[in-house]
């Protein structure tokens, strides 16, 4: 019987909900033990008459642990992939349950406190559009002299928070190059149940403020100006290349460039305008628009390629080679794999791929 401190709930998930459990291939177990004798929580037992391990509790299992599959030395050991964590850690209350149970015991877990006062901004909300019911564009300005931030890296990201919340920060992308008077541009994509996207879609209101700590994050330009570019985009993952894209545009106009932005709805696309006029007057500078549904009534940008499917379904039937160019990819977990899929599939070395990637 599973022993009710290892098969407790799961960030309050039922663990017999999780299917994360072990298998053997019993034609290749040689019957070593380690397994049985290595995992402290007794998943395992030894049938002595056949000389084989055994899987006896497997609700015992930690979820995501792998230690006994990786120290096997016959890899008779298996388990389902980790997309099937993954894909709960995606789900807001997983993740609330994960946040409040880090926040309740912050003096037991914590090692630095949150970033003091001196360290964050304080922004406020100048604008809001609403792209779709699911998208926004917010623009934010600095509330005094010392938030400016004038001075950051495109590509880069803040944290936000939820104010009167004591919940953990949100990171966000910055979607536009550094401004003289600090302004910010971000977009944020609604998650259902989601703590910072719920108050930003149903209650925040231009005028309101903002604490935030950044600039920071590794993801940018690291690449000669001579050099030609591919970027792959999924949903709000355009927001760091747009800010790439806009720097480096304005600074080496001749650039050699074409961007693949891929998104659920054409309605979730946005800065199309900016898209056509970069088109338009960066003579090397391409654009591939992919949707899995179109509205009524859409029409692509003149200039500007659109293809139904996804991002990474347009660059793998595109005949560009891309052997020659470094990659910049933004957008979820499972997207970025995918693109990375078909970069390999093209050819393009490792160390030329950037990437930025987060969860959803």
């Amino acid at each position: 019987m599973p022993d009710p401190k290892f098969a407790k709930p799961w960030h309050g998930i039922p663990r017999e909900e999780i299917h994360w459990n072990p298998t053997i291939n019993e034609a290749v177990c040689i019957g070593c033990g380690t397994c049985v004798t290595g995992c402290g929580r007794l998943v395992y037992r030894f049938d002595f008459q056949r000389m084989k391990a055994v899987v006896y509790d497997p609700l015992n299992c930690l979820i995501a642990c792998k230690t006994c599959a990786n120290t096997c030395p016959t890899n008779a050991i298996s388990f389902p992939p980790l997309e099937t964590v993954w894909s709960r850690l995606a789900d807001p209350p997983v993740h609330h349950h994960v946040e409040d149970e880090l926040l309740s015991r912050k003096d037991q877990l914590m090692l630095n406190d949150f970033p003091p006062e001196e360290d964050r901004k304080h922004l406020v909300v100048r604008e809001i559009r609403k792209i779709s019911p699911r998208n926004m564009v917010v623009f934010l300005r600095p509330a005094n002299d010392g938030d400016c931030t004038c001075d950051f890296i495109p590509g880069q990201y803040m944290w936000l928070f939820v104010p009167g919340k004591p919940w953990l920060p949100r990171a966000y992308s910055i979607a536009s190059a550094p401004k003289p008077d600090g302004t910010l541009e971000l977009v944020f994509r609604r998650v259902e149940g989601g703590r910072f996207t719920t108050w930003a879609f149903e209650q925040m209101k231009e005028g309101d403020e903002i604490t935030a700590v950044g600039p920071m994050g590794e993801f940018s330009l690291k690449s000669p100006k001579d050099k030609p570019l591919l970027f792959v985009a999924r949903g709000t993952g355009f927001a760091p290349i747009k800010a790439i894209l806009e720097k480096d545009l304005e600074e080496n106009p001749e650039r050699d460039a074409i961007l693949y932005w891929g998104v659920t709805d054409t309605d979730d696309f946005f800065d199309l305008d900016l898209l056509e006029q970069w088109v338009r007057t960066k003579p090397n500078f391409r654009v591939v628009l992919a949707a899995r549904n179109v509205s009524p009534g859409f029409t692509p940008p003149e200039g500007i390629d659109f293809q139904q499917g996804t991002c990474y379904g347009a660059l793998e039937k595109s005949d560009l080679d891309i052997r020659d160019r470094d990659a910049y990819v933004a957008g979820p977990g499972k997207t970025v794999k995918n693109i990375l899929a078909v970069l390999d599939k093209k050819g393009v070395p490792k160390e030329r791929r950037f990437i930025d990637s987060y969860g959803g």
